[in-house]
């Protein structure tokens, strides 16, 4: 996206009412007409790690599965902290799978693609990852013990709506699709607040 690398990965929250699973509908705040979709690998956890080595943080993976990161891109940037943007109900999306790890060949290979209405809007491989996974998971369980059934989401390609000239924003009714490889397709229709 033509930003400078960060020397350690940007993270921020997402609390459970921010999200919704397949084929449910995302919802389109009424406070703003700048919400973007991201679309992203997540990495479930399976089990209580606590300052893990990037050499033994693929054995702490439940699965990996498709995730839609709902971004209000106004919100997001009332100050450096991504909270309020990241956090609208039910904004984002995961599913519609848990793949777990011995059923992928490997997970750096997968490629993602984003559509909205049909037309692609991000392509990329997860091996264009900024920070791999064993190197997310290293770096999160170093500041925090992680637990069963947490997610790390791993990052989008380019090609997000506030990105492109002119920007694209998602709206009621339009519906949204990130595919990647083996992990399946993840499917939502935007409905308005």
């Amino acid at each position: 996206m033509g930003r400078e690398i960060p020397e350690h990965p940007v993270l921020f929250v997402r609390f459970p009412a921010s999200q919704v699973g397949h084929q449910q509908a995302i919802v389109k705040p009424s406070v703003s007409d700048k919400y973007d979709f991201e679309g992203e690998l997540a990495i479930v956890i399976g089990e209580r790690v606590r300052h893990v080595s990037r050499d033994d943080a693929l054995n702490c993976i439940a699965g990996y599965t498709c995730f839609m990161d709902g971004s209000v891109r106004d919100w997001q940037r009332h100050t450096p902290q991504f909270t309020p943007g990241k956090n609208f109900d039910q904004s984002g999306a995961m599913g519609p799978f848990l793949v777990t790890p011995d059923e992928l060949s490997s997970p750096s290979d997968l490629a993602l693609e984003t559509r909205v209405n049909g037309e692609t809007m991000q392509r990329g491989t997860l091996a264009d990852l900024i920070f791999d996974i064993p190197t997310l998971i290293e770096y999160c369980s170093t500041f925090t013990e992680l637990l069963p059934g947490d997610v790390i989401a791993t990052g989008t390609p380019g090609g997000v709506g506030a990105a492109r000239k002119p920007p694209v924003w998602l709206n009621a009714g339009d519906v949204l699709e990130v595919e990647i490889g083996e992990l399946g397709c993840l499917c939502n229709t935007v409905r308005a607040e």
